[in-house]
Protein backbone atom coordinates (compact mmCIF):
# COMPACT_ATOMS: atom_id res chain seq x y z
CA UNK A 1 0.00 0.00 0.00
CA UNK A 2 2.99 2.43 0.56
CA UNK A 3 4.64 1.42 -2.38
CA UNK A 4 1.71 2.44 -4.27
CA UNK A 5 1.05 5.54 -2.46
CA UNK A 6 4.59 6.28 -3.33
CA UNK A 7 4.47 5.44 -7.08
CA UNK A 8 0.75 7.85 -7.16
CA UNK A 9 2.86 10.53 -5.41
CA UNK A 10 6.13 10.49 -7.43
CA UNK A 11 3.53 10.35 -10.71
CA UNK A 12 2.02 13.19 -9.76
CA UNK A 13 4.74 15.36 -8.74
CA UNK A 14 6.36 15.01 -12.32
CA UNK A 15 2.50 16.01 -13.98
CA UNK A 16 2.71 18.68 -11.96
CA UNK A 17 5.68 19.81 -12.57
CA UNK A 18 4.99 19.41 -16.61
CA UNK A 19 1.47 21.36 -15.99
CA UNK A 20 3.99 23.95 -14.57
CA UNK A 21 6.15 24.55 -17.05
CA UNK A 22 3.33 23.86 -19.74
CA UNK A 23 1.39 26.61 -18.52
CA UNK A 24 4.25 28.72 -17.31
CA UNK A 25 3.61 31.59 -19.82
CA UNK A 26 -0.17 31.77 -18.67
CA UNK A 27 0.40 31.34 -14.84
CA UNK A 28 0.75 34.97 -13.97
CA UNK A 29 -2.81 35.66 -16.42
CA UNK A 30 -4.72 32.90 -15.01
CA UNK A 31 -3.36 34.02 -11.45
CA UNK A 32 -4.94 37.33 -11.86
CA UNK A 33 -8.04 36.28 -13.55
CA UNK A 34 -8.34 34.33 -10.99
CA UNK A 35 -8.10 36.48 -7.77
CA UNK A 36 -10.30 39.11 -9.88
CA UNK A 37 -12.99 36.31 -10.25
CA UNK A 38 -12.91 35.94 -6.62
CA UNK A 39 -12.78 39.16 -6.11
CA UNK A 40 -16.32 39.99 -7.60
CA UNK A 41 -17.48 36.19 -6.66
CA UNK A 42 -20.83 38.25 -5.11
CA UNK A 43 -21.59 40.15 -8.10
CA UNK A 44 -21.93 37.03 -9.92
CA UNK A 45 -23.85 35.05 -7.68
CA UNK A 46 -26.45 38.03 -8.02
CA UNK A 47 -25.89 38.10 -11.31
CA UNK A 48 -27.02 34.54 -11.40
CA UNK A 49 -29.68 34.95 -8.57
CA UNK A 50 -31.47 37.43 -11.19
CA UNK A 51 -30.58 35.60 -14.51
CA UNK A 52 -31.19 32.19 -13.56
CA UNK A 53 -28.57 31.40 -15.94
CA UNK A 54 -24.89 30.56 -14.85
CA UNK A 55 -23.49 31.75 -18.51
CA UNK A 56 -24.93 35.35 -18.75
CA UNK A 57 -24.41 35.64 -15.02
CA UNK A 58 -20.68 35.53 -16.31
CA UNK A 59 -21.01 36.92 -19.51
CA UNK A 60 -22.27 40.08 -17.63
CA UNK A 61 -19.75 39.85 -15.12
CA UNK A 62 -17.17 39.77 -17.55
CA UNK A 63 -18.51 42.59 -19.67
CA UNK A 64 -18.49 44.70 -16.67
CA UNK A 65 -15.42 43.83 -15.75
CA UNK A 66 -14.07 44.72 -19.06
CA UNK A 67 -16.17 48.51 -18.83
CA UNK A 68 -15.09 49.19 -15.12
CA UNK A 69 -11.39 47.93 -14.94
CA UNK A 70 -9.98 47.49 -18.47
CA UNK A 71 -12.29 49.77 -21.14
CA UNK A 72 -9.98 52.95 -19.01
CA UNK A 73 -6.66 51.36 -20.18
CA UNK A 74 -7.37 50.76 -23.07
CA UNK A 75 -8.38 54.70 -23.77
CA UNK A 76 -5.17 55.50 -22.06
CA UNK A 77 -2.87 53.21 -24.47
CA UNK A 78 -4.75 54.69 -27.54
CA UNK A 79 -4.31 58.82 -26.07
CA UNK A 80 -0.69 58.29 -25.40
CA UNK A 81 0.49 58.15 -28.85
CA UNK A 82 -1.21 61.41 -29.87
CA UNK A 83 0.01 62.73 -26.29
CA UNK A 84 3.71 61.98 -27.16
CA UNK A 85 3.31 63.62 -30.49
CA UNK A 86 1.52 67.07 -29.26
CA UNK A 87 3.83 67.77 -26.67
CA UNK A 88 5.04 70.98 -27.33
CA UNK A 89 9.43 71.01 -26.07
CA UNK A 90 8.96 75.21 -25.48
CA UNK A 91 6.68 74.18 -22.08
CA UNK A 92 10.33 72.63 -20.19
CA UNK A 93 12.39 75.63 -21.14
CA UNK A 94 9.55 78.14 -19.68
CA UNK A 95 9.07 76.01 -16.70
CA UNK A 96 13.04 76.23 -16.24
CA UNK A 97 13.06 79.45 -16.53
CA UNK A 98 9.88 79.96 -14.31
CA UNK A 99 11.94 77.66 -11.22
CA UNK A 100 14.84 79.73 -12.01
CA UNK A 101 13.66 83.20 -11.86
CA UNK A 102 11.04 82.69 -8.78
CA UNK A 103 11.65 84.41 -4.87
CA UNK A 104 12.34 81.26 -2.75
CA UNK A 105 13.43 83.60 0.07
CA UNK A 106 11.96 82.08 3.44
CA UNK A 107 10.99 83.33 6.22
CA UNK A 108 13.63 84.54 9.51
CA UNK A 109 12.21 81.28 11.33
CA UNK A 110 13.17 79.01 8.40
CA UNK A 111 16.26 81.03 7.03
CA UNK A 112 18.30 77.74 7.98
CA UNK A 113 16.79 75.56 5.39
CA UNK A 114 17.65 78.42 2.19
CA UNK A 115 20.48 77.10 1.57
CA UNK A 116 19.58 73.17 1.30
CA UNK A 117 16.64 74.75 -0.98
CA UNK A 118 18.95 77.11 -3.22
CA UNK A 119 20.76 73.72 -3.88
CA UNK A 120 17.89 71.48 -4.69
CA UNK A 121 16.05 74.04 -6.72
CA UNK A 122 19.32 74.74 -8.67
CA UNK A 123 19.69 71.08 -9.51
CA UNK A 124 16.40 70.31 -10.75
CA UNK A 125 16.74 68.96 -14.54
CA UNK A 126 12.97 69.65 -15.80
CA UNK A 127 14.43 68.77 -19.40
CA UNK A 128 15.99 65.03 -18.07
CA UNK A 129 12.65 64.91 -16.17
CA UNK A 130 10.39 65.51 -19.30
CA UNK A 131 13.02 63.21 -21.45
CA UNK A 132 12.35 60.84 -18.73
CA UNK A 133 8.45 60.84 -18.86
CA UNK A 134 8.06 61.04 -22.71
CA UNK A 135 10.58 58.06 -22.84
CA UNK A 136 8.24 56.14 -20.61
CA UNK A 137 5.03 57.10 -22.02
CA UNK A 138 6.78 56.04 -25.18
CA UNK A 139 7.82 52.73 -23.81
CA UNK A 140 4.23 51.74 -22.48
CA UNK A 141 3.19 52.94 -26.11
CA UNK A 142 5.23 50.15 -27.91
CA UNK A 143 4.42 47.79 -25.06
CA UNK A 144 0.65 48.29 -25.68
CA UNK A 145 0.59 45.52 -28.23
CA UNK A 146 1.45 42.74 -25.43
CA UNK A 147 -0.33 44.27 -22.67
CA UNK A 148 -3.57 44.44 -24.29
CA UNK A 149 -3.12 40.72 -25.13
CA UNK A 150 -2.49 39.49 -21.92
CA UNK A 151 -5.70 41.67 -20.61
CA UNK A 152 -7.77 39.81 -23.71
CA UNK A 153 -6.40 36.74 -22.18
CA UNK A 154 -7.22 37.99 -18.93
CA UNK A 155 -10.53 38.64 -19.76
CA UNK A 156 -11.04 35.16 -21.49
CA UNK A 157 -9.89 33.18 -18.52
CA UNK A 158 -12.19 35.33 -16.22
CA UNK A 159 -15.09 34.58 -18.21
CA UNK A 160 -14.40 30.85 -17.41
CA UNK A 161 -13.15 31.46 -13.93
CA UNK A 162 -16.50 33.12 -13.32
CA UNK A 163 -18.82 30.39 -15.28
CA UNK A 164 -17.05 27.36 -13.66
CA UNK A 165 -15.64 28.71 -10.58
CA UNK A 166 -18.44 26.94 -8.13
CA UNK A 167 -17.24 23.65 -9.40
CA UNK A 168 -13.59 24.57 -9.27
CA UNK A 169 -14.12 25.18 -5.66
CA UNK A 170 -16.27 22.08 -4.80
CA UNK A 171 -13.48 20.13 -6.34
CA UNK A 172 -10.92 21.62 -4.51
CA UNK A 173 -12.62 20.59 -1.46
CA UNK A 174 -13.14 16.94 -2.27
CA UNK A 175 -9.50 16.50 -2.53
CA UNK A 176 -7.71 18.29 0.05
CA UNK A 177 -7.44 16.22 3.45
CA UNK A 178 -8.79 19.21 5.47
CA UNK A 179 -13.12 19.28 5.98
CA UNK A 180 -14.66 21.88 3.90
CA UNK A 181 -15.54 23.95 6.91
CA UNK A 182 -11.54 24.34 7.65
CA UNK A 183 -11.27 25.37 3.68
CA UNK A 184 -14.45 28.10 3.66
CA UNK A 185 -12.10 29.61 6.49
CA UNK A 186 -9.39 30.44 4.24
CA UNK A 187 -11.25 30.63 0.71
CA UNK A 188 -13.82 33.27 3.10
CA UNK A 189 -11.22 35.34 4.35
CA UNK A 190 -9.36 35.63 0.80
CA UNK A 191 -12.72 36.46 -0.82
CA UNK A 192 -14.16 38.94 1.77
CA UNK A 193 -10.72 40.86 1.70
CA UNK A 194 -10.45 40.83 -2.19
CA UNK A 195 -13.79 42.06 -2.67
CA UNK A 196 -13.02 45.21 0.20
CA UNK A 197 -9.77 45.63 -1.70
CA UNK A 198 -10.55 45.12 -4.81
CA UNK A 199 -14.16 47.59 -5.09
CA UNK A 200 -12.39 50.09 -2.45
CA UNK A 201 -9.38 50.57 -4.82
CA UNK A 202 -11.90 50.79 -8.14
CA UNK A 203 -15.07 53.15 -6.45
CA UNK A 204 -12.07 55.30 -5.06
CA UNK A 205 -9.96 55.42 -8.15
CA UNK A 206 -13.25 56.50 -10.47
CA UNK A 207 -14.41 58.42 -7.34
CA UNK A 208 -11.07 60.59 -7.27
CA UNK A 209 -10.36 59.98 -10.97
CA UNK A 210 -14.04 61.57 -11.58
CA UNK A 211 -13.34 64.77 -9.42
CA UNK A 212 -10.08 65.25 -11.35
CA UNK A 213 -12.21 64.94 -14.84
CA UNK A 214 -13.78 67.66 -13.89
CA UNK A 215 -11.10 69.93 -13.13
CA UNK A 216 -10.05 69.36 -16.34
CA UNK A 217 -12.92 69.63 -18.22
CA UNK A 218 -13.13 72.90 -16.61
CA UNK A 219 -9.64 73.97 -18.00
CA UNK A 220 -10.14 72.99 -21.12
CA UNK A 221 -8.20 69.70 -20.87
CA UNK A 222 -8.99 66.06 -22.15
CA UNK A 223 -10.74 65.78 -19.23
CA UNK A 224 -11.74 61.67 -19.69
CA UNK A 225 -8.01 61.42 -19.90
CA UNK A 226 -7.19 63.17 -16.73
CA UNK A 227 -8.96 61.33 -14.60
CA UNK A 228 -8.10 57.79 -15.63
CA UNK A 229 -4.30 59.29 -15.16
CA UNK A 230 -5.20 60.48 -11.47
CA UNK A 231 -7.21 57.46 -11.24
CA UNK A 232 -4.19 55.06 -11.80
CA UNK A 233 -1.73 57.70 -9.79
CA UNK A 234 -4.18 57.86 -6.73
CA UNK A 235 -3.32 54.11 -6.28
CA UNK A 236 0.13 54.38 -5.67
CA UNK A 237 1.01 54.89 -2.19
CA UNK A 238 2.55 58.23 -0.66
CA UNK A 239 2.79 60.44 -3.67
CA UNK A 240 -0.82 58.99 -5.26
CA UNK A 241 -2.40 61.65 -7.29
CA UNK A 242 0.70 64.55 -6.64
CA UNK A 243 1.67 62.45 -9.80
CA UNK A 244 -0.73 64.10 -11.83
CA UNK A 245 -1.69 68.10 -10.24
CA UNK A 246 1.97 68.58 -9.99
CA UNK A 247 2.55 68.85 -14.01
CA UNK A 248 -0.15 70.08 -14.40
CA UNK A 249 0.65 72.62 -12.08
CA UNK A 250 3.99 73.09 -13.57
CA UNK A 251 2.13 73.20 -17.34
CA UNK A 252 -0.17 76.13 -16.26
CA UNK A 253 3.10 78.31 -14.43
CA UNK A 254 5.07 77.81 -18.07
CA UNK A 255 1.98 79.52 -20.11
CA UNK A 256 1.79 82.48 -17.30
CA UNK A 257 -1.08 81.55 -16.00
CA UNK A 258 -0.56 81.13 -11.85
CA UNK A 259 -3.75 81.31 -10.74
CA UNK A 260 -4.71 78.49 -12.60
CA UNK A 261 -2.01 76.42 -11.22
CA UNK A 262 -2.94 77.64 -7.91
CA UNK A 263 -6.71 76.80 -8.23
CA UNK A 264 -6.07 73.48 -9.40
CA UNK A 265 -3.40 72.64 -6.35
CA UNK A 266 -5.73 74.07 -3.64
CA UNK A 267 -8.29 71.98 -5.01
CA UNK A 268 -6.56 68.56 -5.51
CA UNK A 269 -5.13 68.65 -2.23
CA UNK A 270 -7.95 70.29 0.18
CA UNK A 271 -11.24 68.59 -2.11
CA UNK A 272 -9.41 64.95 -3.75
CA UNK A 273 -6.68 64.47 -1.20
CA UNK A 274 -8.06 65.48 2.04
CA UNK A 275 -11.94 65.43 2.29
CA UNK A 276 -12.18 62.57 -0.42
CA UNK A 277 -9.54 60.76 0.37
CA UNK A 278 -9.72 61.50 4.11
CA UNK A 279 -13.14 61.42 4.47
CA UNK A 280 -15.54 60.19 1.74
CA UNK A 281 -13.02 56.78 1.08
CA UNK A 282 -13.45 55.35 4.98
CA UNK A 283 -17.51 55.60 4.28
CA UNK A 284 -16.91 53.98 0.93
CA UNK A 285 -14.89 51.15 2.34
CA UNK A 286 -17.91 50.76 5.15
CA UNK A 287 -20.26 50.51 2.19
CA UNK A 288 -18.85 48.21 0.49
CA UNK A 289 -18.19 45.84 4.00
CA UNK A 290 -22.09 46.38 4.80
CA UNK A 291 -23.53 45.89 0.96
CA UNK A 292 -21.22 44.10 -1.56
CA UNK A 293 -19.65 41.89 1.08
CA UNK A 294 -20.98 38.98 2.23
CA UNK A 295 -19.34 37.81 5.26
CA UNK A 296 -18.29 42.13 6.67
CA UNK A 297 -14.33 41.83 7.36
CA UNK A 298 -12.37 44.03 9.31
CA UNK A 299 -9.35 45.38 6.88
CA UNK A 300 -6.36 46.37 8.42
CA UNK A 301 -5.41 49.67 6.11
CA UNK A 302 -2.12 50.03 7.44
CA UNK A 303 -1.45 46.57 6.35
CA UNK A 304 -2.93 46.61 2.83
CA UNK A 305 -0.95 49.90 2.50
CA UNK A 306 2.16 47.87 2.30
CA UNK A 307 0.09 44.92 0.59
CA UNK A 308 -0.08 47.16 -2.58
CA UNK A 309 3.16 48.90 -2.07
CA UNK A 310 4.64 45.53 -1.70
CA UNK A 311 2.81 44.38 -4.70
CA UNK A 312 3.25 47.58 -7.01
CA UNK A 313 6.80 47.26 -6.29
CA UNK A 314 7.39 43.36 -6.81
CA UNK A 315 4.86 42.96 -9.94
CA UNK A 316 4.18 45.84 -11.28
CA UNK A 317 0.89 47.30 -12.14
CA UNK A 318 -0.92 44.02 -11.27
CA UNK A 319 0.79 43.77 -7.95
CA UNK A 320 -2.26 45.74 -6.58
CA UNK A 321 -4.22 42.96 -7.18
CA UNK A 322 -1.80 40.35 -6.09
CA UNK A 323 -0.31 41.76 -2.82
CA UNK A 324 -3.35 41.86 -0.84
CA UNK A 325 -3.80 38.43 -2.27
CA UNK A 326 -0.70 36.76 -1.19
CA UNK A 327 -0.39 38.67 2.07
CA UNK A 328 -4.74 37.76 3.16
CA UNK A 329 -3.94 34.12 1.84
CA UNK A 330 -0.77 34.12 4.51
CA UNK A 331 -2.77 35.30 7.02
CA UNK A 332 -5.77 33.10 6.70
CA UNK A 333 -3.66 30.14 6.57
CA UNK A 334 -2.21 31.30 9.68
CA UNK A 335 -5.58 31.38 11.50
CA UNK A 336 -6.62 27.71 9.49
CA UNK A 337 -3.11 26.54 11.20
CA UNK A 338 -3.75 27.20 14.65
CA UNK A 339 -7.31 25.87 14.38
CA UNK A 340 -6.40 22.76 13.09
CA UNK A 341 -3.57 22.97 16.36
CA UNK A 342 -6.16 23.07 18.48
CA UNK A 343 -8.27 20.62 17.38
CA UNK A 344 -5.39 18.17 17.57
CA UNK A 345 -4.83 18.94 21.58
CA UNK A 346 -8.36 19.09 22.43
Amino acid sequence: MNEHRFFLTAIFLAVLFSIIKLYEPFLMIITIASLLAIATYNINLKLYSLFKNRYIAALFSTLLMFVLFFGPIVYTITSIGGLVNNFDPLIIEKVQTYLKSFDYTLPNSLAFLQPSLTDFIDHINIAQISSSALTYLGSLGKNSAGFLKDMLLIIIFFFFASLNGKDLIDYTKSVMPIEDKEINIVFSEVADVMSVVFYSILISAIFQGSLFALLGIYFGYDGLLLGIFYGFASLIPVVGGALMWIPLCSYEIAYGDTKSAIIIAVYSIVVISIIADTFVKPLIIKYINDKLVKTPTHVNELLIFFAIFAGLTTFGFWGMILGPAITTLFISLLKLYKILKEKRYM
